[in-house]
């Protein structure tokens, strides 16, 4: 399965997310989260990045549905 095929997920960290979706910074960035150059990005998911900065799960479901539909 390609990249583009993959279905960007919650519990993906961030390093996985911008592996697949290169373009998802833009996308990111737009909710708060600067999460290149953060050191936690290669281990941290998305869901626990955004709660971090006290997103909720009704965030969380936005970003991932709008990353998937990307």
């Amino acid at each position: 399965m390609s990249s583009e095929n993959t279905k960007v997920n919650k519990d993906m960290t961030f390093a996985e997310l911008l592996q697949i979706r290169p373009n998802a910074a833009m996308v990111l960035s737009g909710y708060g989260l600067h999460c290149i150059g953060c050191h936690l990005s290669v281990s941290e998911t998305i869901e626990q990045g955004m709660k971090a900065h006290g997103l909720g799960d009704d965030k969380i479901q936005e970003l991932v549905d709008e990353l998937n539909a990307e």
